[in-house]
């Protein structure tokens, strides 16, 4: 009996939640696809190339918005089950509210391995390969806020980097080389640097060094010069897609890497743990829809039911985004920031349980 329900179950929701994910993608395409009109014809940017980058952060838009749509699509199967009196036969049956959220969190273990699939395997290096295809596209290289290029700290050394290309290569490279008491021991200017994988480092050409040695200055210039740094591709590669969008490695990675420069990082650890905690968001969202189907209303149920299921993932969708700009200019603890969505969807599920039940 058991396996019954739970294949029967299963059917409902997969195809309810398929229907709505697909729904909400091909939305989501297409208010991307609108926002990028805005630059074709820039460089050699055109309409092919906007929906070839539209369609490879498809993977990401999936990883926001399946617990959304398993919300929606968990309620339209449930209410539609209840509709129909099929939740209260189950009931009348012996099926507790208990083993139904036992059934549900079986059903919804699926949704959590494919929201974790997606958001450390598939998304990252789409997002990576979309955002390196469209600087090309529009033959571009890494945008920075500062006119003197990017800044970073590497231990002891200081590096400034006026461009970053798609391919993530650099082009000039300037490198502050300090001692343990701030001064300032040398300057390496190169023209470019490139990764060299096998020697684990950079490879400088063109280089043009200045050292500063007491009371006069030691200048040397070489064709190519082999440097090695914690500053990796993978580091790089934060410049080019957002946070929440890497991969729980990268950002492990890039977090490590801030706090041994003493850098914050804040904004980076709040995205690794949502990035940890977001997989399960689709259990939650199937505990939330439960209470609607014990309320089995026949006539114009369905409809308002889903539309609150609407409403309700929609504010999930927000609220994960304002608690992490929130925690970020608050410094609250990055758990802190990362769980308070999920855990009060959580509490809203358990209260509006108890209070079908009393009812």
């Amino acid at each position: 009996m058991t396996q019954v329900l739970t294949r029967y179950l299963a059917r409902e929701i997969y195809g309810a939640t398929a229907l709505m994910l697909g729904a909400f993608l091909g939305l989501f395409a297409f208010f991307d696809f609108i926002n990028e009109l805005d630059a074709i014809g820039e460089g050699g940017y055109q309409l092919h190339h906007a929906l070839i980058f539209v369609a490879m952060i498809l993977p990401g838009r999936v990883y926001e918005l399946l617990p959304v749509a398993v919300l929606i699509g968990t309620l339209y199967a449930l209410t539609t089950l209840a509709r129909h009196s099929e939740i209260t036969v189950m009931r009348a049956s012996g099926v507790s509210t208990t083993r139904m959220l036992r059934t549900l969190a079986g059903i919804g273990a699926l949704f959590v391995v494919m929201t974790f699939v997606f958001g450390e395997y598939i998304a990252p290096p789409a997002e990576r390969a979309a955002q390196q295809w469209r600087l090309t596209a529009t033959k571009s290289s890494v945008s920075n806020q500062l006119r003197s290029g990017l800044w970073v700290k590497d231990g002891p050394r200081f590096v400034n980097v006026q461009t970053v290309l798609p391919d993530r290569s650099m082009e000039k490279v300037r490198i502050f080389v300090f001692d343990e008491r701030h001064a300032l021991l040398s300057i390496s200017e190169a023209a470019t640097a490139r990764y060299d994988v096998d020697r684990q480092g950079w490879r400088l050409e063109g280089v043009r060094q200045t050292r500063f040695l007491g009371d006069h200055t030691d200048v040397v210039e070489v064709p190519e010069l082999h440097w090695r740094s914690d500053l990796t591709p993978d580091v790089l590669s934060v410049l080019m897609v957002v946070p929440e969008r890497m991969s729980v490695t990268t950002l492990f990675a890039y977090v490590n890497h801030l706090r041994e420069n003493q850098q914050n990082a804040d904004r980076y650890e709040i995205a690794l743990w949502k990035k940890l905690v977001y997989p399960f968001a689709a259990l939650v969202m199937m505990a939330l829809a439960l209470p609607f189907a014990f309320r089995h209303d026949r006539m114009g149920g369905v409809s308002v039911k889903v539309f609150f299921g609407v409403m309700l993932g929609v504010g999930f969708y927000l609220l994960n985004g304002l608690f992490s700009n929130l925690g970020v200019i608050n410094s609250w603890h990055p758990a802190l920031a990362a769980l308070t969505p999920s855990l009060l969807f959580l509490a809203a599920a358990a209260v509006m349980l108890f209070w079908v039940e009393r009812r």
